[in-house]
């Protein structure tokens, strides 16, 4: 399974990439807005940390765009900036429709706010790079989250589909370990949830075991 960091800030993925060896980053306006930096100097600056890598950027459209011609003329101005840019484009009808333009242009395209295993199905028929299933807002919501994904990895084996799954919105560890165990391919999660994953209280507490056993023994 791959990690991607959810982040627009810098030191967030210079962090990641340093500590973690992350595999890629998704980015999204308010993780832009979040950074503090004008969206093209945002995404610039993430696209030259990741350049000679086969690590990718999902940089997002306009959300305010209904037209998909507008989505596919700026995904392929987007897309020329970085041969690490991959399109974020919504899961709407219009947004469908941008994916296949796009994809005839081959260029690369993250189908983003996924809510179903319907519109992941028609996300990989398209030709979709990644499909991002949200799961953290389905499951605030009080819905069922794990059948979704399981399903969706299903139907992907079933008709031998290239599009990556990729579990978004993802809000603690568990959710992570279940993205795993359900077959995705990758998990996009925020700085601070990586942080809390990779750290438990009783490695800590091991730790402090044996450092005083250490000290409490000769070396020699």
């Amino acid at each position: 399974m791959k990690f991607f960091l959810d982040s627009a800030k810098a030191d967030e993925v210079k962090y990641a990439l340093e500590m973690w060896s992350i595999d890629g980053v998704t980015s999204n306006p308010r993780h832009v807005r979040n950074s503090g930096k004008p969206f093209l100097t945002a995404i610039t600056e993430i696209g030259k940390m990741l350049a000679g890598t086969d690590k990718t950027l999902s940089v997002e459209v306009n959300p305010h765009h209904t037209d998909p011609k507008a989505m596919y003329e700026e995904g392929v101005k987007l897309a020329a900036m970085s041969p690490n840019f991959v399109i974020k484009i919504p899961a709407t009808e219009a947004g469908f429709k941008a994916l296949w333009l796009l994809r005839q242009k081959d260029i690369r395209v993250n189908l983003t706010l996924v809510f179903s295993a319907a519109q992941a199905l028609q996300a990989a028929r398209l030709g979709a790079t990644y499909m991002s299933m949200f799961v953290g807002w389905k499951e605030s919501n009080g819905e069922e989250i794990s059948e979704m994904v399981a399903e969706t990895v299903e139907m992907y084996r079933n008709y031998n589909f290239e599009t990556e799954i990729l579990v978004a919105a993802i809000r603690n560890a568990r959710q992570i370990v279940e993205a795993g165990v359900a077959g995705a391919d990758i998990v996009t999660a925020g700085f601070d949830v990586y942080k809390d994953a990779f750290d438990h209280p009783y490695t800590a507490k091991g730790l402090k075991l044996f450092s005083d056993n250490w000290d409490a023994t000769p070396y020699q």
